[in-house]
């Protein structure tokens, strides 16, 4: 059973239909943007051409950006088709036009909805992707949206409404590294899409401070780069060694410049320039400032990117993380998908950089954020739904969730940046278990959460009021059956209990110090499919340390055939 995927776009996306993926329709809703220079469907931006492409498309072989990740590129499901809804302008999103999109897909009755969108979280009767994909998940459709571009800060993380699969961006095995060898035959490498190869074998190298323009009076950090601060005369023909980035090369590149040299240690994203450029770690950096600061006559050249293996998948630097603070004892984000480095589909009409003066147009482009690893997650549960077409949106996100590899991290509080872990769609058709969730038990959820029959009818539509009172209160901390546990203390002690309906046979707890968890039964006996059996956590434990402020633990269900992982996360809520 082939899906049908509605792609949705990040804010100033254009649409297009392209020959590498199977568009079966497109449209677009401007009913509250105001006016606008093209009034179509079609991709200028080129970010709704590279998310389609990630979700469905039929392999190419050859594809890559000048030659750089050359290999056969293809959609997450090649069967799937495709319908887009274009509900974004130069002006933004408006809420109007982001609800008509969701509707018209609906109606059009799409299988999965992927929505590269984000913003400030709000209440879900205040939200338009919340209220959208609560309509969705009415009609049985999962709603996959990317969880954000604003990490590696904690509590950044968007669209956390707990009927939404919640994705982060993660790593594959793959870097493009961008050496720089200096007159001196050192050879330093850093990190950048560099598509140019060089024209002579060395060029003259400054840095920002011995090209400063001080004859105008200088507003600005030098080092740095910054507009307005460097000498015309002292950067044309060379190439600039600065501090940080912040969009220098377009300083450069007007200034004649041959091509520039960052330091920055956010050090895992790479990016295309207006000229030849790569970013070094702030240590390299300072190699080649020392070289400059000890040498008359300093020389470099930087050669065009390579690709090369690392190892994979880590959380990436940029990808939002929780805790989120809408419902604080839902774990965001779910699952973690590709977002590094991802070459897909591209349109023509926008260059690689996005700047107009940029003349390289191409057919595949490398970008990264979570709004690349929305469409692989969208692209897998496509997947477990063409195996499963009865499932509900809970069950599939739940199938995705508890078969996801556990990802290793170092940085404190991984699970608040990979959910539960990276997708395994091989794995998830056919989970063992899964922790299904139906519109009543989200109404109770609400309830609990102290909406009313009025912000409720908000998110549901139509005339019918449900009142609270009719409901069986939620149960548990989180007040639903999801498939992750998580709770917000404000003290240092913990005490905490969580009640969920599951299928499978024996409990396994891995602990870290601070925190018991006890299950209760530790072994499920089920005699037939569908059967729904009930089991309680219970955590108790104290944070070791006044500066400690998150405790993990894993929950595994497991039989003969089946491992299914739920992350378990205590958190200090009086850090956020």
């Amino acid at each position: 059973m082939a899906a049908k995927i509605p792609i949705k776009l990040a804010p100033s996306d254009r649409q297009a239909i392209s020959m590498w993926f199977a568009v079966i329709g497109a449209t677009y809703y401007n009913l509250d943007s105001g006016p606008v220079d093209d009034l179509s469907p079609v991709d200028n931006d080129g970010h709704g051409t590279h998310t389609s492409s990630t979700a469905a498309g039929i392999p190419v072989k050859g594809a890559s950006l000048y030659g750089i990740a050359e290999g056969t590129a293809r959609g997450g499901v090649p069967s799937a088709r495709i319908a887009m809804y274009k509900v974004c302008w130069g002006v933004g999103c408006t809420d109007m036009d982001l609800l008509a999109g969701f509707d018209a897909a609906i109606a059009d009755g799409v299988d999965i909805i992927s929505i590269s969108i984000g913003g400030t979280p709000r209440q879900f009767f205040e939200d338009p992707i919340a209220i959208g994909s609560f309509h969705a998940m009415k009609n049985g459709i999962l709603t996959s949206c990317s969880a954000g571009n604003s990490g590696p800060d904690f509590a950044s993380i968007q669209n956390v409404a707990p009927w939404i699969m919640t994705v982060a961006a993660s790593s594959i095995n793959r870097q493009f590294k961008t050496t720089v060898k200096l007159g001196n035959g050192q050879n330093v490498s850093g990190i950048s899409i560099n598509t140019f190869s060089p024209k002579r074998q060395m060029y003259s190298l400054t840095n920002g401070a011995h090209a400063a323009n001080y004859s105008d009076g200088i507003y600005g950090n030098v080092s740095a780069c910054d507009w307005g601060t460097l000498s015309k005369s002292m950067v044309k023909g060379r190439i600039i060694y600065c501090l940080g980035t912040s969009g220098q090369d377009s300083t450069i590149r007007d200034l004649g410049g041959e091509g520039i040299i960052m330091a920055d240690d956010n050090s895992d994203l790479a990016f295309p320039f207006l000229i030849p450029a790569t970013i070094m770690t702030v240590t390299e950096g300072t190699r080649i400032d020392q070289y400059i600061n000890t040498t008359k006559t300093a020389r470099a050249v930087i050669y065009k990117s390579t690709t090369v293996n690392m190892t994979a998948p880590f959380v990436a630097s940029f990808s939002s993380r929780g805790p989120q603070l809408i419902t604080p004892n839902i774990l965001k984000p779910d699952i973690t998908a590709p977002g590094l480095s991802i070459l897909a589909a591209y349109s023509e009409l926008a260059s690689i950089t996005g700047n107009q003066d940029d003349n390289r147009f191409v057919k595949f482009n490398i970008i990264s954020g979570t709004s690349m690893a929305c469409p692989h997650a969208a692209g897998a549960a496509a997947y477990v739904k063409s195996f499963h077409p009865d499932w509900s949106p809970a069950a599939i996100k739940s199938s995705l969730m508890t078969t996801a590899k556990r990802m290793k991290i170092k940085q404190r509080g991984g699970a608040l940046g990979s959910g539960s872990g990276q997708i395994n769609p091989t794995r998830a058709i056919d989970p063992g278990l899964v922790y299904d969730i139906q519109m009543s038990s989200y109404l109770s959820f609400l309830c609990r959460e102290g909406y009313n029959s009025s912000t409720i009818r908000l998110l549901t539509g139509g005339k019918k009021l449900y009142n609270c009172s009719s409901f069986k209160p939620a149960q548990g901390t989180d007040g639903l059956n999801y498939p992750s546990m998580h709770t917000q203390v404000a003290s240092g002690n913990s005490s905490i209990s969580a009640d969920m309906a599951i299928q499978s046979t024996v409990a396994r707890v891995k602990l870290p110090k601070g925190l018991d968890v006890t299950v209760v039964p530790k072994t499920l006996s089920f005699k037939r499919r569908h059967q729904k059996k009930s089991f309680k956590v219970v955590l108790r434990g104290k944070f070791m340390n006044d500066r400690a402020w998150v405790l993990s633990a894993l929950l595994e269900w497991s039989d003969s055939k089946h491992t299914v992982r739920s992350p378990i996360l205590v958190c200090r809520s009086t850090t956020f």
